[in-house]
């Protein structure tokens, strides 16, 4: 194996990472800045309001990209695990 496959392996697992947890940082990041918009509108500092609200639209995110995010993920260990014989020989 040499460095040029082990920086794709990293790359191509980098790549896996930023795709799969886009949709729910996205997700909290917009929601979190509307809820600080609201939150600084009506002058509510209110702790759970902003966490509450997030989490349950994370969870919601990730019950609907659920199927998608297990065909990646699927389709990147198949892609992995059909390259091992270029690695070992």
């Amino acid at each position: 194996m040499n460095p040029d496959d082990v920086i794709n392996v990293m790359r191509r697992a980098l790549e896996m990472v930023v795709l799969i947890s886009g949709p729910f940082l996205l997700t909290a990041l917009l929601l979190g800045t509307l809820i600080s918009l609201v939150q600084s509108v009506t002058q509510i500092q209110e702790q759970t309001l902003t966490f509450v609200p997030k989490f349950v639209a994370v969870m919601v995110v990730m019950l609907l990209t659920l199927p998608w995010m297990m065909d990646t993920m699927i389709r990147y260990a198949t892609e992995l695990f059909l390259s091992f014989y270029r690695f070992v020989g």
